[in-house]
């Protein structure tokens, strides 16, 4: 059943039928033209076999009638040939009927012999087909031709030519799908690699006219997403750059104002939306901010340093890191993404774990909780900003809904990557993976 769902992936793929259309049609078309050529020579073969046949059997029993008859033996083995020879004798009974083939071979020894001499035909009993040509000399002695039919001979290195014709073209065939495959594998990976809002490598303009008309196409469309997008961002930069006067206005006001319920609530309010304004601008600048310079880092005392810090503040976070790994990364964004992510399970779980792996080239830091975790099919979702789980108005328990966005952003800056998934037992895992010597985009 495993190999069946193998070969039948293997023929959903584009190249592979292509491959095998073009093997197919190839190869009917060269067994076609090997089946004619091979005909045509048989045809002609056969055509001159007979003729030779009839001549040769016509001057050898022409040569044995004039031969004293003591002479004859010696005579004999020089006439012999591959498919047929001569013997003095009756030779062997055998049966008047015979095949179409025996038939042609008997019809062309009567226009030989049978002018001058009486000759009978039959056919020979046996594993394989054969005849013999019963005739009598002037002298009275008897002779028989002995025809043993074979099939035309093949060349003994026509097999080789053959298969090597076919395994060339195996290759060529295999070579030109390749060649009109690739630049479908090639879009396929840069639409694959393609980050709205992160730094993408332009498709090569360059091969076949249609190619680099998909091409530019592609680059196209690339641009006009990143254009779209950066116009997004800044107009979110500029909105919650502006609230901030007017926001923090309306909190010296409230302050200044007779203590009452009323202004309590007024500036719970106005915290939420500075919350809400500060991570607005937090993320805009995750995506088009000011550009960090990497730094080589001990990891492991990096991590700790984040751990103890929220110690300090009475925060349940513990430490699970043991490697020890350099790392040339831009600490600030690292540090954002981790207080990002232990904030998050602090508020979902009110403990946090931070583990960290180091191995073939890559850092691994994972924040672990023992919270509700997410739904399977919103572990994508919570990348986005503004996507909260929590659908209540209250952005103490809800969010603003762009810390896992904004800790998305920052990964990708750092050439990195943020995973979630939900851990056995409960909880949520958040890892983040980047390589331990390499920066690609600026922060």
């Amino acid at each position: 059943m495993e190999t069946f769902r193998r070969i039948r992936a293997w023929t959903r793929s584009l190249r592979t039928r292509l491959f095998l259309i073009l093997l197919a049609g190839l190869v009917v078309a060269h067994g076609l033209s090997f089946a004619v050529l091979f005909l045509e020579r048989y045809v002609s073969a056969r055509a001159v076999m007979l003729t030779t046949l009839q001549r040769d059997v016509a001057v050898s029993i022409a040569l044995l009638d004039r031969l004293p008859a003591a002479e004859r033996p010696d005579w004999i083995p020089m006439l012999d040939r591959r498919t047929y020879r001569y013997e003095l004798g009756p030779g062997l009974p055998g049966k008047p009927e015979l095949s179409a083939r025996a038939g042609a071979i008997a019809d062309e020894i009567r226009q030989a012999v049978g002018p001058r001499f009486a000759v009978r035909i039959e056919a020979i009993p046996g594993h394989r087909e054969r005849l013999q040509a019963h005739a009598v000399l002037s002298d009275g002695a008897p002779v028989t031709i002995d025809v043993t039919p074979e099939l035309m001979p093949l060349a003994f290195w026509l097999p080789a030519v053959l298969l090597a014709q076919l395994l060339l073209l195996i290759g060529c065939i295999w070579f030109a799908v390749r060649l009109a495959i690739r630049p479908f594998m090639q879009f396929a990976d840069a639409a694959n690699s393609f980050e709205p809002g992160g730094k993408h490598a332009r498709f090569a303009e360059r091969g076949p006219i249609e190619v680099v008309r998909a091409a530019t196409a592609f680059n196209a469309m690339q641009d006009r997403i990143a254009r779209h997008l950066d116009e997004r961002v800044r107009i979110l930069a500029a909105i919650s750059h502006d609230l901030q006067t007017p926001i923090t206005r309306m909190k010296l006001r409230a302050e200044m104002a007779d203590d009452s319920s009323e202004r309590e609530l007024l500036l719970r309010d106005l915290g939420a939306i500075e919350a809400l304004v500060r991570e607005g601008i937090a993320y805009a600048r995750s995506v088009h901010g000011e550009v960090e310079q990497p730094a080589r880092i001990d990891i492991r005392a990096f991590v700790e340093s984040i751990v103890f810090d929220y110690q300090d503040s009475g925060q349940d976070v513990a430490s699970l890191a043991t490697q020890e790994a350099t790392v040339v990364t831009r600490p600030h964004a690292l540090r954002r993404i981790l207080t990002n992510l232990i904030d998050n399970a602090l508020k979902f779980a009110g403990r946090a774990e931070v583990d960290l792996e180091a191995a073939d080239g890559k850092i691994v830091i994972s924040v672990l909780d023992r919270g509700p975790g997410i739904p399977p099919d919103k572990l994508d979702a919570v990348l986005q900003p503004f996507v909260r789980l929590e659908q209540s108005r209250n952005r103490d328990t809800g969010g603003t809904g762009l810390g896992l966005a904004i800790a998305h952003q920052l990964t990708m800056a750092i050439n990195g990557s943020l995973s979630l998934q939900n851990r056995e037992g409960g909880g949520l895992m958040a890892k983040v993976m980047f390589p331990s010597g390499s920066v690609s985009r600026p922060v």
